[in-house]
């Protein structure tokens, strides 16, 4: 990393959240908490995501859209993808709930250049989706999968489906593919929730589930090796008390963005470069002196949650 900062190589992954708001309450999330949500307020002016792209997209390896909020939201989101390819940026990728995408709007995204659509997904089935993701509507997070595979004859691009389990969702998975057309999706991540603030769903307990997971997991493992799909899954939920290699690094590849945030506190980036600032700081000392760390000392600077990668 530090070769890569001194050559001028991309290595950031660029979160962007372009506005601050979500259309939905999913019960897992914190857009339930009120409180919260009142502090959530702007969003990037029209004139601004130039300088955005010209301050950071350089270094990007990829740009993440839509990091903690929901960026469909956002009446530009097209230009923020362009601005991407016209800086090169390898892979850029949209993480949506996807109730406000409909065809034109996809194949919009897809003439500019997006690569991938991350989904977020807390049902199977209508009645489950539509209780823990409130506010949402499960035909219309359909009419989008019909869209996606019907686009997949004409773009090369990636759907990944990012499902959020608890023990009151999980066992349904077992229909997944009953449900949905695996045409219409490249990725199936299955995680377990994480408590990520006050929120209307609580139960983190998924101690009841570590006896069925592996079975249930293995026949969703069978269907995606069928059908060509890649899972991403723990392969027990004992996994998860594992140690994340990527932590050591996340802290220093990870770049949020936001209307009220630009990556590190300090950094001007209407009047100043990545690499003006990154001078500033220190950043290039601080990542030379991080090879000479322990792995014992770099713990202590970050803690990740594991989930264990499996392509099929």
């Amino acid at each position: 990393m530090y070769l890569l900062h001194k050559f001028n190589k991309r290595y950031l992954a660029v979160n962007l959240d372009p506005v601050l708001a979500c259309n939905l309450r999913c019960k897992m999330c914190y857009f339930t908490d009120a409180d919260y949500v009142k502090t959530l307020k702007g969003q990037f002016k029209d004139n601004d995501l130039e300088l955005v792209a010209k301050s950071i997209f350089k270094r990007a390896l990829k740009l993440q859209i839509g990091c903690g909020t929901e960026p469909t939201l956002y009446k530009n989101l097209v230009r923020i993808v362009e601005l991407g390819k016209q800086h090169n940026v390898p892979y850029i990728s949209i993480t949506t709930n996807a109730n406000l995408l409909n065809e034109d709007k996809i194949e919009d995204l897809l003439k500019a250049g997006l690569n991938e659509f991350t989904i977020s997904l807390h049902g199977v089935t209508k009645e489950s989706y539509e209780r823990f993701m409130k506010k949402a509507s499960y035909e219309k997070f359909q009419n989008a999968f019909q869209a996606f595979a019907k686009l997949k004859l004409k773009y090369d691009f990636k759907v990944r489906i990012n499902y959020t389990f608890n023990k009151d969702n999980f066992y349904e998975l077992k229909d997944f593919f009953n449900y949905f057309d695996p045409k219409s999706f490249d990725i199936l991540q299955i995680r377990p929730i994480q408590k990520i603030g006050n929120t209307e769903y609580n139960d983190f307990d998924i101690s009841s589930l570590k006896a069925d997971y592996p079975k249930l997991i293995a026949g969703i493992r069978k269907n995606c090796i069928q059908n060509k799909i890649i899972l991403m899954a723990p392969e027990t939920l004992s996994t998860l008390e594992g140690e994340n290699q990527s932590s050591f690094i996340f802290d220093y590849t990870f770049c949020y963005i936001s209307p009220n945030k630009f990556w590190k506190e300090g950094f001007n980036w209407r009047q100043e470069t990545f690499n003006e600032y990154s001078k500033k700081i220190g950043w290039s000392d601080m990542l030379f002196s991080n090879a000479f760390k322990s792995k014992a000392q770099l713990r202590t600077l970050s803690n990740r949650l594991n989930y264990e990668i499996e392509f099929n």
